[in-house]
């Protein structure tokens, strides 16, 4: 904490407070609530119901009516403030609307119907959490079911684009071959098609070879990425020649020297190729909806699709599974984060 206290309070002069040091906190100040006030405004509206969703102007907290069990009636009843005749405020609870007109009850007096216009009455609204949001999609959403699906494919093609990807980088980064530069400008010149174009073609393969609903048809299209081999190789240009000549000598074969000591070399280009393939995978849509036609193999962003009608978005569930959805990635980024930095800045230096 002594550590952390004495970064975040640094300054540029010995120990004085300067002018530029409140630029660069205003500065970072900013960034952060760029980067984490969409996050944060998820997070709680995932707590509001539909009604406080659609409430305008909105509320950063989980704002709800506050309801009253009054006697006679079986469901709870919405409380308001209501603005009276004599320009006294009087807190009833409206048992029905009718057009313009809402017709109220005193909560300790109900025997007699008290008809007030809308316009004169403000709704009583207490900090609420909709946890209902969480548990009834849960009875009515297969989230156990996709979530498993998820974890297959986004750990599956990780893993073989790791494989892949690593072993395309080692052959272009440490052998010799005619055309292996022409190779590799191949290779991320496919960086510049769409993927829209090659949709189709790929659908096609997966259709003849049977993979339609399933989830290889999900995990193999992706494996090799461009990306991936760019990352990996410029990576492996910064090991040295003669390490591996030396393995070479010891009688290392070249899946050795590539196993045992390129891989571990490449940790933390690995590493950072690990995170961008489980964003990839965990976040990918269009390819799960086209391939898959099956509920019981959509993976979650393809189940999340259902809570959305033609008619009627359940926005408040939507939002609520798509925390849950993003509690995985956020917990493999931040197990993983530390490399990111050392990966990408160490990436092509010799």
């Amino acid at each position: 904490m002594t550590g952390a206290g004495d970064f975040l309070t640094r300054t540029r002069g010995r120990g004085r407070f300067a002018w530029s040091d409140l630029l660069t906190y205003l500065y970072l100040l900013a960034g952060t609530v760029i980067m984490f006030l969409p996050v944060l405004w998820l997070v709680l509206s995932s707590f509001k119901t539909q009604a406080g969703l659609l409430r305008f102007p909105p509320d950063l907290l989980p704002y709800d009516q506050k309801t009253v069990i009054v006697a006679g009636y079986e469901d709870p009843l919405p409380l308001f403030d209501v603005t009276m005749a004599d320009g006294s405020v009087q807190r009833l609870a409206q048992v029905r609307r009718v057009g313009l007109e809402g017709q109220m009850v005193d909560p300790a007096n109900p025997g007699e119907i008290i008809k007030v216009s809308i316009n004169d009455r403000e709704d009583v609204r207490e900090l609420r959490l909709a946890w209902e949001n969480y548990t009834e999609p849960l009875q009515r959403f297969n989230f156990v079911v996709y979530l498993r699906n998820s974890i297959i494919v986004t750990v599956a093609a990780t893993i073989i684009t790791l494989l892949i990807n690593s072993m395309a980088a080692f052959a272009l980064a440490k052998y010799e071959f005619r055309g292996s530069t022409f190779i590799f400008i191949l290779i991320i010149s496919t960086l510049m098609i769409p993927i829209s174009v090659i949709l189709v073609p790929v659908f096609l393969v997966i259709t003849g070879i049977g993979w339609n609903n399933n989830l290889w048809g999900v995990i193999i299209p992706g494996a090799a990425t461009p990306t991936g081999v760019f990352l990996l190789r410029q990576y492996m240009l910064t090991i040295p020649d003669e390490l591996l000549d030396s393995a070479r000598i010891d009688g290392a074969s070249e899946w050795r020297v590539y196993w045992q000591l390129v891989m571990p070399l490449s940790a933390p280009a690995l590493a950072v190729l690990a995170i961008f393939s489980v964003m990839w995978r965990w976040n990918d849509f269009l390819w799960p909806l086209i391939v898959l036609s099956r509920s019981e193999l959509f993976t979650l962003q393809v189940g999340l699709a259902s809570f959305q009608g033609e008619l009627n978005t359940q926005w408040h569930y939507v939002l609520a599974m798509t925390v849950m959805t993003l509690l995985p990635i956020t917990l493999v980024f931040a197990l993983l984060q530390r490399f990111i930095t050392t990966g990408i800045a160490t990436t092509g230096m010799k």
